[in-house]
């Protein structure tokens, strides 16, 4: 797996914004994944056939309505002093901390961290919301946030 370091990362100010600050310790556990290795798991385990979470097509997992099981809002947890994630996904996710997991935002863009750095620090990964999918690594379970404040919870 190639990374790119986070300060050559185009968006690493999410991760430095001065009112959700993570300790340098921390972001050691932010690692922007090179483009290749990005568009490589994207196909592996996203979509063969489009880049973008807007693209998706009838035979892309995403899409499919049997996907969902659950459907809540995000967008006021993120907006509130609260820093827990949603309870719904609390409830929905049990994995271990140290699982792997990819934010990805679309094909050439994710970020590689563990369930327990994305649990504490998840309103970081929110200020670019266009249907950015988290899933685990060897892990059925699946979370989409919209751009409307909304999420979806299911398995692919």
């Amino acid at each position: 797996m190639d990374y790119i370091s986070l300060n050559k990362y185009r968006y690493a100010w999410f991760f430095k914004h001065r009112d959700l600050p993570l300790a340098e310790d921390t972001l050691q556990w932010i690692k922007p994944l090179a483009e290749s290795s990005s568009s490589q798991i994207w196909h592996q385990l996203i979509s063969k056939n489009v880049n973008h979470p807007d693209l998706f097509k009838d035979d892309d997992w995403p899409i499919r309505q049997s996907t969902w099981k659950v459907k809540a809002q995000w967008q006021s947890q993120w907006e509130s002093e609260q820093p827990n994630l949603p309870k719904q996904i609390e409830d929905f996710i049990d994995w271990e901390g140290n699982t792997v997991v990819y934010f990805c935002y679309h094909a050439d863009n994710m970020i590689e961290t563990t369930w327990e750095i994305f649990a504490k620090h998840w309103k970081n990964f929110l200020f670019l919301d266009n249907g950015p999918l988290l899933i685990g690594k060897r892990r059925n379970e699946v979370i989409q946030f919209h751009h409307d404040g909304s999420f979806s919870l299911g398995c692919k």
